[in-house]
């Protein structure tokens, strides 16, 4: 495996390819991250639908990991892991308006591959019945949650996010990344923290499940964008911050003098 100052060098060159790519190469990939999160979440719905309590966090946190294994096995943008750029950006190899820039347009992306699951499931009658009441259950929850509460919960959540995406980088093997990611992206699951791209899905799709099925919600596109995606957002940049910073002081900082691991 590589050692935690391997990942922290190595991380360099990753984030070059990143910012220095084509913006529609940019745009591409992070279509496909937003599609392959929102899969995760269409699984986590169905498979824990009819379900309530730790049962139902235990059998979506099993489920959801299934995302970050696409994005990271089959190659995509997504924003939040993305939010490890500071460290480069500390250490002067990467320019801020270069990650600025990834950043814009994987966010972006990834709202439009949400969005586009979204579509395919509710006007697909992918949900039914339970899944249905589900999907707009949890926007609905998501969307009245006090706004404090889910920016420290979007701050916990790219703190999990971003450990996964760094513990993937210490295998060298499809399986060994796919182990070193599970636990994390489990754990913020059944904790229920908020991670912005999952929520661009499941704020979709309850959305268009309570038009489409005539099932009643008590929130709008307004709650969904101020109390939900708003917070995790912010929070997602605080808490990957906080990674990117830690693994920069201690490996990247004065990268070319010599550094005790």
């Amino acid at each position: 495996m590589n050692q935690p100052r391997e990942i922290a060098l190595n991380y360099i060159n990753v984030a070059k390819a990143k910012t220095s790519m084509a913006w529609y190469k940019i745009l591409i990939l992070a279509v496909m991250a937003g599609i392959f999160i929102a899969l995760g979440a269409v699984l986590a719905t169905i498979a824990s639908a009819g379900l309530t309590g730790g049962t139902a966090l235990l059998v979506k946190g099993a489920v959801f990991p299934l995302g970050l294994i696409l994005v990271t096995l089959c190659g995509a943008e997504l924003f939040t892991g993305n939010n490890l750029l500071i460290a480069p950006v500390l250490s002067r190899d990467v320019k801020i308006t270069a990650m600025l820039r990834n950043w814009g347009i994987a966010y972006g992306g990834n709202l439009i591959g949400s969005v586009f699951i979204a579509v395919l499931v509710v006007f697909g009658n992918v949900y039914s019945g339970a899944s249905a009441d589900a999907g707009v259950a949890v926007a609905a929850a998501k969307s009245t949650a006090a706004f404090a509460d889910t920016f420290v919960r979007g701050i916990l959540c790219n703190m999990l996010v971003c450990l996964a995406v760094w513990a993937a980088m210490s295998s060298k093997s499809a399986g060994g990344k796919v182990i070193a990611l599970y636990m994390p992206v489990f754990a913020f699951v059944v904790c229920g923290f908020e991670h912005s791209v999952a929520n661009m899905y499941y704020l979709s799709a309850g959305l268009m499940s309570s038009a489409f099925y005539g099932i009643p919600a008590a929130f709008n596109v307004g709650d969904s964008l101020l109390y939900c995606l708003l917070p995790a957002t912010l929070g997602n940049i605080i808490g990957g911050t906080l990674i990117a910073v830690a693994y920069w002081t201690v490996y990247l900082k004065g990268k070319n003098k010599s550094n005790v691991e």
